[in-house]
């Protein structure tokens, strides 16, 4: 008889680890401030050893972000199966929105501000959410070429898709964030020169 685990649960565990890693460093890094807290202190206060801390999370930075993949996973998604009849555009404005009222729902809005502004005053941070945002970028411009019938995704998607994952950076860093978001992505859908042509 096998003592092997179940795959699901193994993956709900290691989940769970993760999960649980990432939320007690957050913490102590809002408390006491990124650089001022270790590795080997968020191990301990998580009861777990610094190499399972590595093994989940390959550099400091991506403590404060646990859910790099499925965030990319839910981006294609938004695009993939949006409802019959919305555009791809509508379905990315609608996905960044629930992102940021999940963010409220979930933490409560003075929570969810100060770890935005704890982020804007860390470079090492606000730096690596940019860039992990920016790692998506093929995943969404190859979901998008193929929703609208290329083989590969055009210069124009290509630039679509950074300009739409450079939003998440600007909205981020907003105070208003919805406001930002729903200039950002009027600009994108009617093009700047309609901007700039209004009285």
């Amino acid at each position: 008889m096998s003592s092997a685990e179940p795959i699901g649960r193994r993956e709900r565990k290691k989940a769970a680890t993760r999960k649980t890693i990432s939320d007690v460093a957050t913490m102590m890094f809002l408390e006491r401030g990124f650089d001022n807290v270790s590795i080997r202190e968020v191990a301990d206060a998580a009861d777990v050893s610094p190499t399972t801390v590595f093994a989940h999370f390959p550099q400091k930075e991506a403590l404060v972000f646990d859910e790099d993949e499925e965030e990319r996973d839910r981006l294609v998604s938004a695009v993939r199966d949006r409802p019959e009849g919305m555009t791809i555009h509508r379905a990315l404005h609608d996905y960044y929105m629930t992102e940021i009222g999940q963010n409220v729902l979930e933490h409560g809005d003075e929570v969810a501000r100060r770890f935005w502004d704890f982020l804007n005053r860390t470079p090492a941070l606000r730096d690596y959410a940019a860039k992990m945002w920016l790692r998506h970028e093929t995943a969404l411009a190859e979901t998008i070429a193929d929703e609208l019938g290329y083989p590969e995704p055009t210069a124009e998607i290509r630039v679509y898709a950074r300009f739409v994952l450079q939003m998440q950076s600007l909205v981020t860093e907003s105070d208003d964030q919805l406001a930002t978001l729903e200039a950002g992505f009027a600009v994108l859908e009617g093009g700047w020169l309609s901007y700039e042509a209004r009285d």
